[in-house]
């Protein structure tokens, strides 16, 4: 089994006192109110709120909260009674939807909240209308925008009721209750399990610089429901402003886009306003980028993300959110598709043609602003900024590869500046083999259909330099024998003939082997080729490591962790302790300082011994989707 990591000590601040005039005062800014109510009225629709009183939380992000500024740097990482209460009276609300004031249904003024939340309207390929006058968030609000340390945040929570904006609620043409199952996506609630998956996996994403929403906070309602807090310096989706371009909208267009802009700019993200000349097409290189970046990013580190061409999954500055169907592999699963009841989705190898359809329509959108005429999609396929897409999606794809294979990021640079022809040699010969599948047909998985990789290509490139660290020592430098690097590739779950090294096969790992020690003959050429081993050695395995956490193992997790609580007369303390710990154990620290991580875990024997579940779990599913 693994060890619990600790921390160097370091004093905290004890939590405020609940009797305190301004204990978390911070908090009091989410009130519902949002600009993008104002700047965009045709985008929401807006919900009387009512406060449940009731719930327990299950989960708290201090980190976030911290960098937010919602908490003092300072704070105790541990929940009191009085931090506890402010998160319930901020966050365990539900709406009071259409269904209730059909129904007359009245609630006491002291339980309902000042001011109205949004439910925001976005393009949904799911709704039968394509053109987003009937979707957009059917089970959250925005609980507002949060300002601090010269920066805007987007908080919006989900499990909140059903909106009118449910698919189920479309399907059902009527006002459903929140809580009803009747109709498919339109219960209005959210299951606690994937909220706690959907919290440590992106919180882990995040810690490893992959762009993604955060959980801030995720409140248990008791029957299996809960509601989860996301939270975002941007939340806002290029379905936000698709639905518009779809509408032939240019007035309402031209305000999400200007609002998105300077977003973007308030950040620091973006280094122009909606006063800049040229603006959209300054906002369109950033995208172009942006979403290039983002998609190689995914593409080497298999984590799948259903991105399709109404931008409905994904952030509008590249990045993760809604967690429902996103999985990081332990091979590369190519073949996986989600089942999502009545459509599959796309694939891993598909996400890079998704993301470029997404440009395509940013395209088009920029041109539909700049003229003030809508042209068809196809005018676009060639567009300047699709191009460039590809180009940039080149680029970063065999950095991310170069990076995997443990080079440091001048080296990186002056290989693709200077012999990209060799890089994508090295690369093709790569990615024949992890493309490799069983011979079996495609089959069912617990959420959809696989057929599956067989070769464990990552592992070999931490192994890799170690040998070879040796054989140049020994100033012969040579290839790993075929046999030996077939058995260090081969995945556990291989069976049958996939076990089996054919010609083709060993034809492929000699021309990887090849390519590899060309490239280190180049390099060498200016560095000692020992010394740039062992540093690569170190990187790689780093990048590459074997206990990666996969979506399969997830699953597996979270049900420990919710059969823990029951079991344990609802011990959240250690629950919190062991989801810390696991993201913790997932993120690279060697990239930030010890003052910059979670403070030190006061583990106890009760949460070690859940751990040593997590980590047999993690284990036991590390080649699976």
């Amino acid at each position: 089994m693994g060890k619990i990591r600790h921390k160097s000590k370091h004093h905290e601040a004890p939590a405020q006192k609940s009797g305190s005039k301004n204990a978390y005062s911070e908090f009091d800014q989410l009130d519902g109110s949002h600009s993008w109510q104002q700047t965009v009225p045709e985008g929401h629709v807006l919900y009387p709120v009512r406060k449940l009183n009731e719930g327990k939380v299950i989960y708290f992000n201090y980190d976030l909260a911290k960098e937010m500024g919602l908490l003092p740097a300072n704070h105790a990482h541990s929940l009191n009674k009085a931090l506890e209460k402010k998160i319930l009276d901020t966050f365990s609300l539900r709406i009071v939807n259409e269904y209730d004031q059909t129904q007359n249904v009245r609630y006491h003024p002291a339980v309902m909240k000042t001011k109205p939340y949004m439910a925001t309207r976005y393009l949904q390929l799911q709704h039968k209308n394509k053109t987003g006058k009937t979707s957009g968030d059917g089970r959250s609000i925005w609980n507002g925008e949060f300002h601090s340390k010269g920066k805007v945040w987007d908080i919006s929570s989900r499990g909140t009721g059903v909106t009118k904006l449910a698919p189920g609620s479309v399907e059902a043409n009527k006002p459903l209750r929140s809580g009803s199952t009747n109709f498919g996506y339109g219960c209005g609630l959210a299951e606690i399990d994937e909220l706690v998956g959907s919290a440590i996996m992106a919180e882990i994403f995040h810690k490893n610089n992959i762009s993604t929403e955060r959980v801030l906070a995720i409140i248990d309602l008791g029957r299996g429901n809960g509601i989860g807090v996301r939270a975002g310096k941007n939340l806002f989706r290029p379905a936000h402003l698709f639905m518009h371009l779809k509408q032939s909208d240019l007035a309402a267009l031209t305000k999400a886009t200007d609002f998105l802009i300077n977003r973007q700019y308030k950040n620091g993200d973006w280094a122009f306003n909606d006063q800049t000349k040229n603006k959209y097409n300054h906002m369109l290189n950033e995208i172009s980028e942006s979403f290039a970046q983002f998609s190689a990013q995914l593409d080497r580190d298999y984590i799948f993300a259903w991105l399709d061409w109404d931008g409905d999954n994904v952030l509008a500055n590249a990045g993760i959110i809604d967690y429902g169907s996103i999985r990081q592999f332990g091979l590369r699963h190519d073949e996986y598709r989600y089942d999502d009841v009545d459509r599959f989705s796309t694939t891993l190898r598909e996400q890079k043609t998704k993301a470029r359809q997404i440009v395509q329509v940013f395209a088009q959108m920029v041109d539909y602003l700049n003229s003030g005429v809508k042209k068809p999609i196809q005018h676009f396929t060639q567009h300047t900024a699709v191009k460039n897409f590809d180009d940039h999606f080149n680029y970063y794809l065999h950095d991310q590869f170069l990076k995997q294979i443990g080079l440091a990021r001048a080296t990186r640079e002056s290989l693709l500046q200077n012999n990209m022809k060799l890089v994508e040699q090295l690369y093709s010969s790569y990615t024949r083999l992890e493309t490799v599948k069983t011979y079996k047909r495609k089959s069912k998985v617990v959420d959809g259909v696989n057929r599956p990789a067989i070769y464990n290509m990552r592992s070999v490139l931490y192994e890799l330099p170690q040998y070879l660290m040796h054989v140049f020592e020994a100033g012969t430098p040579e290839p790993i024998p075929s046999n030996v690097f077939f058995k260090l590739i081969l995945a556990e779950s291989a069976k049958g003939k996939d076990r089996k090294m054919s010609k083709s096969v060993e034809k492929k790992i000699l021309a990887f082997q090849n390519n590899y020690l060309e490239m280190l003959r180049q390099l060498s050429k200016s560095a000692n080729a020992v010394a740039l081993l062992e540093k690569m050695s170190a990187q790689a395995a780093a990048v590459n490591r074997p206990d990666r956490l996969t979506g399969d193992a997830l699953l597996y997790i979270v049900d420990e962790l919710l059969k823990f609580k029951k079991s344990n007369n609802g011990d959240l303390k250690t629950i919190q302790e062991a989801i810390d710990q696991l993201i913790l154990d997932q993120s690279p620290l060697s990239n930030e300082p010890l003052e910059a991580q979670a403070p030190r875990l006061h583990t106890t024997r009760r949460t070690l011994s859940l751990y040593d579940s997590i980590l047999t779990l993690i284990d036991g599913f590390r080649e699976s989707i």
